[in-house]
């Protein structure tokens, strides 16, 4: 008997019994979808992690001053000098000076994000200039009262034409002289495109403390190199790692994606254990089809049927099964997972797409027959072993 009379015999068998093949194979099911889900799932929050963190920038280095240390500080000039001293890893510098003063347009007081920064900012930010201009070193050195907002405040309180406009921060007068091109994919209050940027020198006048700055690296290859060799610098400088902090944003979504990686493994290594179950639910079922298939395999080695055929004959029909149960879970898989795509978007207001890799459905099939084939193994082998004249006496 050839393989493909055996799974020919063997589909006839499943469609001959189609309530109790179904049932048979709902672990597998179960267990295939569900580990197809989790690893789209996983690969989705990857990818909304990895765009995040992209927008934060990947090349950069973030430095946050926490003290003033024993004896000085850090100003701008040192911080500058550093970076130029290490120009064969560093490239761009910005100080940032965050301010809690209030914006006041016209009669509406707004939320809206105040930064001080310098004129190289909005490119270490991959940020563009839509109208006006950007700030200028002029700007910084003459502490300028100007400023560059997002789009959203130049839509919802300028109806477009912001630049030239007036606002107040903190009771001080600026010029907006620029609008940054819309970031999001929607204009909102508090979201991405309500920022306003100031020279760095006049938010420190106004109200602002220099308390960090950001640093871009001249390659993402020489990432670690870039932060060792600015950590040495500050190290020298403070005499103390305990009033500064370098951050990585490449590390940190490093970190991110190795935790998110755990979590998916684990998920998908509780929903295989639906799988261990369907094969156990296929041996039952498979022992059971042994015994009422006695007489048919008595008749067969009657007839000259070897073991190694009977054993063949119930192995394939058992894998068969798994098999067929695994591409149902392979669909009913991506079907959920573009179901749950859109109540996610929906639900969370943010695009994050469930996507199955390639490599995750060929793994839940492989383990899905070689499920069925292993616990199939057991009944093949009783009813390769039965004896013919007691087979052919079973009623």
């Amino acid at each position: 008997m050839s393989i493909l009379e055996s799974l020919e015999l063997a589909l006839k068998n499943i469609v001959s019994s189609k309530t109790r093949t179904l049932l048979t194979m709902l672990g597998i099911i179960i267990g295939v979808a569900a580990v197809i889900i989790i690893v789209g799932l996983g690969n989705g929050l990857e990818g909304y992690v990895t765009d995040s963190f992209s927008d934060l920038g990947t090349d950069t280095l973030t430095v946050s001053v926490m003290s003033r240390g024993a004896t000085r500080t850090i100003d701008v000039e040192d911080m500058y000098g550093i970076v130029e001293e290490n120009s064969q890893y560093l490239d761009l510098c910005s100080p940032t000076a965050g301010m809690m003063a209030s914006v006041k347009i016209g009669s509406d007081t707004t939320s809206t994000s105040v930064s001080g920064v310098s004129e190289d900012y909005l490119a270490i930010k991959n940020y563009t200039i839509s109208k006006g201009r950007n700030l200028q070193y002029s700007d910084i050195l003459q502490r300028s009262r100007v400023c560059v907002v997002g789009a959203y405040v130049d839509q919802a309180y300028y109806g477009g034409s912001a630049v030239g406009q007036t606002l107040r921060v903190g009771g001080t007068s600026l010029t907006i002289v620029g609008v940054i091109e819309q970031q999001s994919e929607s204009l909102e209050e508090g979201g991405a495109d309500d920022c306003l940027f100031l020279p760095y020198s006049t938010a420190s006048r106004l109200s602002g403390q220099i308390s960090s700055f950001v640093v871009t690296v001249r390659s993402e290859d020489t990432l670690n190199e870039s932060k060792t060799a600015l950590e040495n610098a500050l190290y020298s400088f403070f005499e103390s790692d305990d009033f500064y902090t370098v951050t990585s944003m490449a590390q940190m979504l490093e970190t991110m994606t190795s935790m998110i990686n755990i979590l998916v493994c684990v998920l998908a290594g509780i929903a295989a254990i639906s799988l261990v179950v369907g094969g156990i639910g296929i041996m039952n079922i498979m022992l059971v089809s042994v015994t009422e298939r006695t007489r048919e395999i008595g008749i067969r080695k009657s007839l000259g049927a070897k073991e190694r055929y009977i054993m063949q004959l119930f192995v394939i029909e058992a894998a068969a099964t798994s098999a067929l149960g695994g591409v149902i879970g392979i669909l009913l898989g991506y079907i959920l997972s573009s179901a749950a795509s859109v109540v996610i978007t929906r639900a969370m207001e943010t695009t994050l797409t469930v996507a199955p890799t390639l490599g995750a459905v060929l793994l839940a099939f492989g383990i899905s027959v070689g499920i069925g084939v292993l616990f199939g193994y057991l009944p093949a082998k009783k009813a390769a072993k039965l004896n013919p004249i007691d087979a052919l006496r079973y009623d």
